[in-house]
């Protein structure tokens, strides 16, 4: 009888990146199983977004490979999405909310076909999911801070992958749209989609989080937050002077 168990979400081997022969990620491993939410937590500098640029092929790789769903990522990037932070985006770029969404199926269609009725409702559908339908015409640089990061997500989302990266989705974000995201990335994993957040919130890890992974350049720990988001843990991931610093005793 065949095996049916399905294949991981992500696997890394031995992952590397280095910056002028400076090592950020150093000789990583890690495994996340597939229909699970899970953070990357770790201080600045420790290699969190780099780790996920890398998985992607945005950065170079010094060493190491890196699957999804025991494949390449060029056989299967229409099944991975990202969000990237939102600092990194030209928010003054002339387009609106709603073409915005609309590039996340530019994957599918190609540059030259264009969106028809199916990939506008799509789009809107999206929308809705973020709260967003009523600014679809709106250009992105006149949206809030908020709104903004809520309409990358919507670009991700329309994308309907079965993974999706988020590198700091909760950062300068209000608390209402902090539970409208939590909301979202909850529902995805309902349906066994997998979710891998670049997170900075301690406080907030048990609560929105069923796995974690600890990042410090090398991993410190990865597995269900129940079992992995030990004190001895954190303090190995962050240092006590850190901790101190971050209130936490």
């Amino acid at each position: 009888m065949p095996d049916q168990t399905p294949p991981i979400a992500l696997d890394i081997e031995d992952l590397t990146v280095a910056y002028r022969s400076q090592p950020v990620v150093w000789d990583l491993d890690l495994h996340v199983p597939p229909g699970v939410l899970m953070a990357i937590v770790g201080p600045n500098g420790a290699g969190k977004s780099t780790l996920i640029k890398a998985a992607l092929g945005l950065v170079p790789r010094a060493a190491g490979s890196v699957h999804f769903f025991g494949k390449p990522y060029d056989e299967v990037r229409l099944r991975v999405g990202y969000v990237p932070q939102r600092g990194s985006v030209d928010w003054d770029f002339p387009t609106t909310v709603l073409d915005l969404t609309l590039m996340g199926l530019y994957g599918k269609l190609g540059w030259i076909r264009r969106p028809g009725r199916a990939e506008f409702d799509r789009a809107m559908h999206a929308l809705e999911q973020v709260g967003l339908q009523d600014f679809a015409h709106r250009q992105i640089g006149q949206l809030s801070g908020g709104q903004q990061q809520r309409s990358f997500i919507a670009r991700a989302l329309v994308q309907d992958a079965d993974l999706y990266f988020m590198d700091e989705p909760f950062a300068a974000v209000d608390a209402v749209t902090e539970a409208a995201i939590v909301n979202l990335l909850q529902e995805l994993r309902s349906l066994q989609r997998t979710v891998i957040v670049v997170h900075h919130d301690l406080d907030t890890v048990t609560d929105y989080f069923d796995h974690v992974t600890l990042l410090n350049v090398e991993l410190i720990a990865s597995g269900p937050t129940t079992e992995a988001f030990t004190e001895a843990n954190i303090r190995r991931t962050y240092g006590s002077r850190t901790l101190k610093a971050l209130g936490v005793s």
